[in-house]
């Protein structure tokens, strides 16, 4: 079939809109028309050539809903109709890492959806003969796509799918990290570096936990309304403070007769290797834990010394929020629906194909929180 796209020829160039064809599902595959996908600054770090895994051309897009329109053989556990979220980490529930219950990343297709192809080693997308890349088995940057049966999760067909594709990626990440890998108690205290979409979804992870006290922490006092929106008690602008940040955060911080200060939790949302250290510095001694979000360069690497962690800090990274996508992600869905967390402000900017590149612009210029293209 034909289907429209927004193609990325090559690193550092706009998208281009075309058509492309698009094979229909084979077995354990199935065909889904996007009716609408979130712009993330994972797409526009590979587009940018900085993702030393970035392959091209290639179809992006990995925050999408949509519809199944068509199922190949073997689909089981979905059908034509169904309102679905894709997954680029998938849940076959059969491999040793899901059957661990210790992790959330699949292993099941990794090894060809980081060379951009279905599981069967070759591409639906192709342009004239000529082959299209996959992108994290997702390609939500097409009007229509195909996908493993293991990286879909069906959802709620009332939801709006203008507002849940920000839960394929986004919301997801920020929420999970705080429930599933932090494991957030009632009464802590956190803080939130960096308050772009995933940063401000961590601070609504942490209302939704109960944190006490929520500091945010970004170079942009605009932020600062964003923040307070979704549940944050403190702002800090680290060119605003004089002296070390690290020291100016744990004395915020300070409670208790020993008046020992520290964040119970940190989160660096930035993908910066000197903030993610100034995180892990400012956690709690003895139990503080700083949870790595944010996904840094090609070859960057982080630092601190030993002693932090001695003294009882923990490091940990999160994917995806922890979260098992086909189980976990309809929850979320149903939070949304319920009300316990909130989309639509985030969403600031609703855009047609056409203007996708103008996403990339509105997110370089510091001027949305999530661009989303609805087809």
């Amino acid at each position: 079939m034909k289907t429209r796209a927004a193609v990325a020829t090559a690193a550092g160039k706009p998208l281009e809109i075309m058509e492309v064809d698009l094979e229909g599902p084979r077995d354990g595959e199935v065909l889904l028309e996007v009716k609408a996908t979130g712009i993330c600054h994972t797409d526009d770090f590979t587009l940018s050539g900085a993702d030393p895994e970035g392959l091209f051309p290639t179809i992006l897009g990995h925050e999408g809903a949509g519809v199944v329109v068509d199922v190949g053989p073997g689909v089981t556990s979905l059908k034509k109709g169904d309102h679905v979220i894709p997954l680029y980490t998938p849940e076959c529930r059969q491999c040793p890492s899901c059957l661990s219950q210790k992790t959330n990343l699949c292993t099941a297709i990794r090894a060809t959806q980081g060379q951009g192809l279905m599981p069967d080693g070759t591409s639906r997308f192709s342009i004239g003969g000529e082959k299209l890349h996959h992108y994290m088995g997702c390609s939500t940057f097409s009007n229509h796509t195909v996908l493993p049966e293991i990286a879909v999760a069906k959802v709620n067909p009332e939801a709006p799918f203008d507002k849940i594709c920000y839960i394929g990626c986004g919301v997801t990440t920020g929420i999970g990290a705080v429930i599933n890998t932090a494991k957030v108690e009632i009464g802590s205290t956190a803080i939130v570096f960096g308050l772009g979409g995933i940063g401000l979804n961590v601070i609504q992870g942490l209302r939704l936990a109960g944190a006490d006290m929520i500091i945010g922490v970004d170079i942009n006092n605009a932020k600062k309304e964003w923040g307070e929106k979704f549940g944050m008690t403190h702002f800090v602008n680290p060119k605003e403070v004089e002296g070390d940040l690290v020291l100016y955060l744990v004395d915020m911080t300070k409670r208790g007769a020993d008046q020992i200060g520290g964040a119970d939790y940190t989160f660096d949302c930035t993908g910066n290797v000197t903030v993610m250290r100034q995180a892990l510095e400012s956690a709690h001694r003895g139990w503080g834990e700083s949870i790595v979000i944010g996904v840094a360069g090609a070859g960057q690497e982080i630092s601190t010394r030993p002693f932090q962690l001695v003294t009882g800090r923990t490091w940990k990274g999160t994917a995806f929020g922890g979260a098992r996508g086909r189980t976990d992600v309809p929850k979320i869905v149903d939070w949304y629906m319920e009300g316990k967390i909130d989309i639509d402000p985030m969403i600031t900017h609703t855009l047609s194909l056409d203007e996708i590149n103008k996403g990339f612009d509105l997110m370089h210029g510091g001027e949305s929180i999530r661009s989303v293209v609805v087809y």
